[in-house]
């Protein structure tokens, strides 16, 4: 079985050799998704806040050009670049997933300059 290159444009092109996302029967992986408004490319937000957002809104499209959403997310990684933010992250993060929440991995990482958050998917499809 092959895996299918999942893109959209309504998530950022990413600035690195990988695919959005790719799906292989009823699993589908979002590459990880970065605060960058897709038209655009910029960086959306000064505040981890907005750019969990962001990120988030990114993931969801990547998982709706692959058949798939939020509800049918088993894993969320998030890196984040700051301890101090985890708070912050966690209200943005619980208002754009909602309950149940699906399992998830929070690290310490550094990104680029003016990147405060990314997060990677993992969804399990019922077909």
């Amino acid at each position: 079985m092959t895996g299918t290159v999942i893109t959209t444009e309504n998530a950022p092109a990413l600035p690195a050799p990988l695919s959005q996302g790719i799906r292989k029967g009823p699993v589908l992986q979002v590459s990880g998704q970065l605060p960058l408004d897709p038209a655009t490319g910029e960086v959306v937000g000064s505040t981890v806040a907005e750019q969990t957002a962001q990120t988030l809104r990114n993931v969801t499209a990547v998982l709706e050009a692959g058949g798939a959403g939020l509800e049918d997310v088993v894993m969320l990684r998030v890196h984040l670049t700051d301890p101090a933010h985890l708070a912050e992250m966690n209200e943005a993060y619980a208002a754009a997933v909602g309950e149940p929440f699906p399992a998830r991995t929070t690290v310490y990482t550094q990104l680029p300059p003016g990147l405060l958050v990314e997060v990677d998917a993992l969804a399990v499809l019922d077909d």
